[in-house]
């Protein structure tokens, strides 16, 4: 069996993005691990499905060049979190839109079967939170 272990961002604002996965998506935050010769820190932030979030921070890191809402550039573009239902979608959907968030598209019905709708993280990653839509 291959899984995918981790997938990994870079932040200029560590503790803010490790908080935001954490509270609005139940993930685990391991102990900031610091490399103090590299200037180096970083958090690992489990989910229940075993994949894990490496945040890293560190100086020197250009910024990326995607704009989250309108123009986008190759590569990984968006997480996407998967929700038991659609009734949780639409409760992600009130908590993260009451806590100031901005929801970029939905909630929706997709072409290929989902409830779901975009959102933002602190760093303007692109997030998505659906469930299989069920008539």
């Amino acid at each position: 069996m291959m899984i995918i272990d981790h997938v990994a961002i870079w932040t200029t604002q560590l503790e803010k993005l490790k908080d935001f996965y954490v509270k609005y998506f139940n993930g685990r935050a391991n102990e900031k691990y610091l490399n103090k010769e590299r200037h180096f820190e970083s958090y690992f932030v489990a989910f229940d499905s075993g994949t894990r979030l490496e945040l890293m921070q560190m100086p020197g890191i250009p910024q990326n060049l995607n704009d989250p809402v309108e123009k986008q550039y190759q590569g990984i573009i968006h997480l996407s979190f998967g929700m038991e239902n659609m009734d949780m979608v639409d409760e992600k959907l009130i908590e993260l839109t009451q806590d100031g968030f901005k929801i970029l598209r939905g909630p929706r019905k997709t072409g290929d079967g989902y409830w779901e709708f975009e959102t933002l993280d602190p760093d303007n990653n692109r997030i998505e939170v659906s469930s299989v839509f069920i008539d």
